[in-house]
């Protein structure tokens, strides 16, 4: 049985934030930049619509919800009102949290629903035992308002902080990154980039989001250039590769006869090692060279 989907949206809650998948229903007048009313698990939440999803990328069609109904000037109203109480809002956790003496943990942000219904404290602790149980209910009794504690990874810690990176510019995290890609540090390798963790590392002490920004063009590059070690011949004469300039699309190279080093581009050098595999295939022959259907490059 085919699975009928009426038209999706995909909302965002915050202006960085990820997106997530609604059904418009009867409500056919929605359309990007609108601001909408709908059910999530934090409670009634304002968000605005990004774009309409098409059918095939859609995810998850059967547990779908469906928008309440399209936001009024008055509920934006009474959402920024709710906003510019949610800095009081976590002095209060932090002064609670200090009375009842909770260690080894961090407050960063205390979010408030559209309409004050519900408040969402964002913590990072390494302590993954700690209780929050006395906190929630001594905040939600002082805030009279339903209190829910989330912890939250490092990257998102700087996310909400903010600030400037190592390359002197506003963290991308806090600019334009909505959601976080996987970093290894073979991306670092591949980019010939120090694994120092001074280099490599940013202020949350995980690998740097922007080590995959250029990960696939070096990955690519690199492919159409010799390796270090390999021989190749050059302009200058033959010699071993001692470095690759992937950016340049270039190597350096050792020559064999005075030790010199030269730059040489990709379209100045030849593949020694493979030319010589070729001719040596195409010496010994080879069963379908005779037939004609031979790719060897013999003549």
């Amino acid at each position: 049985m085919t699975t009928v989907i009426s038209t999706v949206i995909g909302v965002r809650f915050q202006k960085l934030g990820k997106m997530y998948h609604f059904s418009v229903g009867h409500h056919e007048n929605v359309a990007p930049g609108d601001h909408v009313i709908v059910k999530t698990r934090r409670g009634v939440q304002l968000g605005q619509v990004i774009t309409f999803i098409k059918p095939e990328d859609v995810f998850r069609p059967k547990s779908m919800r469906t928008i309440e109904r399209k936001a009024t000037p008055r509920d934006l109203v009474l959402q920024q009102v709710w906003n510019d109480k949610e800095l009081n809002a976590l002095i209060t956790v932090r002064e609670q949290a200090h009375k009842l003496r909770l260690r080894d943990i961090k407050f960063v942000k205390a979010e408030y629903n559209f309409d004050g219904s519900s408040l969402t404290i964002l913590y990072a602790t390494e302590n993954k035992g700690i209780n929050l149980g006395a906190l929630v209910s001594n905040v939600g009794r002082i805030l009279r308002t339903d209190v829910d504690a989330q912890l939250i990874g490092p990257r998102d810690v700087a996310k909400i902080i903010g600030g400037y990176g190592a390359c002197g510019g506003p963290r991308c995290c806090s600019t334009f990154i909505t959601e976080f890609s996987p970093v290894s540090i073979k991306m670092a390798k591949a980019q010939g980039i120090s694994l120092s963790p001074s280099e490599i590392t940013g202020v949350c002490g995980r690998l740097r989001c922007c080590l995959v920004y250029e990960y696939e063009q070096y990955v690519e590059a690199k492919k159409q250039l010799p390796k270090k070690g390999k021989r190749i011949g050059t302009p200058h004469g033959e010699g071993v590769v001692v470095d690759v300039r992937v950016l340049r699309e270039s190597v350096v190279v050792r020559l064999d006869e005075d030790n010199k080093r030269v730059e040489v581009f990709k379209a100045e050098f030849e593949p020694l090692e493979e030319l010589k595999a070729l001719e040596e295939k195409a010496k010994g022959g080879c069963s379908k060279h005779e037939g004609g259907g031979c790719d060897c490059g013999a003549k």
